[in-house]
């Protein structure tokens, strides 16, 4: 089943409201896209949305690997084809995570299918600064249906702690509470922070400081009055075997554009837990396309709300048939799989490549 063509797309998807982190504010996403075709006319789609300040990785060199490594898919069968992008992702995991997801879906891997209906709960951001203007947002996000919520901290030590115990007041016990510093901390603040929150309702503090400073983190789990959770280094199984070894550790954020493939993602939130600490996943700043493979996955590995979030954020869906939200989850039916809007994709492209044998 060689390869025969290969479409390469970067993105633009403009969002409802700006998405703010504590390194940068997104107006709209830019993923970059892919679709496969093999000899046998099977086709399949993967996109990677590489996020500027996340890390190392850029737009423009994760756009220029894509099409460098599309061009040296073309002739391969879907085997050599896997194992060309793994033996290249580390040179950009997220590009290289469009390429290989692709893949997955033209080998019809069994990730994909759904074998009968499910509700998989979704976590929501908080996003209002404004204290008197707190408890109205958290009402209309349990009436949503929402009951996790994601509150970003790292900006001011004193005016978080203001803030979540605003958000605990007005959420009075319908809600847990995920607490994001994005690596904003520094070592002492993240420990003064993490020791003096109220740990009522607090399922945990993800990632206070920066991802290579293993040692600050360490230290910030040490005083924490809530478990710890990693996400920036968590991008091998290699990553989750280190934070395991940290006390206070007790949470693992996975993303499926860290891990390459859906394979690779769900070995990782497997190992999570075999060794005793809990796996979160999911990518907010993810596209449709990704929110849907990481749901696939979610339904076989993790049982808290899902990070999968990103879909939600864009004024435009990609998909003939929406990836269905309802009353804060995401509703998969049994046999879903979707197809791609053609007039949509169209619209929202900024840039297309088509490389082929032909």
């Amino acid at each position: 089943m060689p390869i025969t063509s290969i479409t390469l797309r970067r993105l633009c998807l403009p969002l409802v409201v700006p998405y703010r982190l504590s390194y940068r504010t997104f107006n709209e996403f830019e993923p970059i896209f892919v679709e496969l075709e093999t000899e046998t006319g099977n086709t399949g789609f993967g996109d990677g949305h590489i996020s500027p300040g996340s890390s190392a990785e850029t737009r423009e060199g994760g756009w220029n690997f894509c099409q460098e490594v599309a061009r040296s898919l073309l002739g391969q069968t879907i085997e050599q084809a896997k194992i060309l992008i793994a033996s290249r992702s580390q040179e950009s995991k997220v590009a290289a995570s469009a390429l290989a997801t692709a893949i997955e879906m033209v080998d019809d891997n069994p990730l994909f299918t759904v074998t009968e209906d499910a509700r998989l709960p979704l976590l929501v951001p908080i996003n209002s600064t404004d204290l008197a203007e707190i408890p109205k947002e958290v009402e209309q996000l349990l009436e949503q249906g929402f009951c996790t919520f994601k509150i970003k901290v790292g900006k001011n030590v004193d005016a978080d702690l203001r803030r979540v115990a605003a958000i605990q007041k007005a959420a009075g016990g319908r809600a847990t509470f995920r607490i994001d510093a994005n690596r904003a901390y520094d070592r002492e603040q993240g420990s003064q922070f993490a020791a003096a929150l109220d740990p009522t309702g607090i399922e945990l503090f993800e990632q206070p400081c920066n991802a290579a400073d293993w040692d600050a983190n360490a230290a910030v789990a040490s005083v924490s009055s809530v478990p710890l959770m990693l996400d920036e280094p968590i991008c091998s199984l290699a990553d989750i075997e280190r934070a395991a070894q940290i006390d206070g550790v007790q949470y693992c954020k996975l993303k499926l554009k860290r891990f390459g493939s859906l394979e690779g993602l769900k070995q990782g939130l497997d190992q999570v837990r075999q060794y005793g600490m809990e796996p979160v996943l999911g990518d907010g700043l993810g596209s449709e396309v990704s929110s849907w493979m990481e749901a696939c996955v979610a339904l076989r590995t993790i049982r808290n709300a899902g990070e999968f979030n990103g879909f939600l954020k864009p004024k435009i869906r990609l998909f003939n048939e929406p990836l269905r939200f309802d009353k804060g989850a995401i509703a998969l039916h049994r046999g879903y799989k979707p197809t791609l809007d053609r007039s949509i994709l169209e619209s929202c492209t900024i840039e297309k490549i088509r490389i082929s044998v032909h």
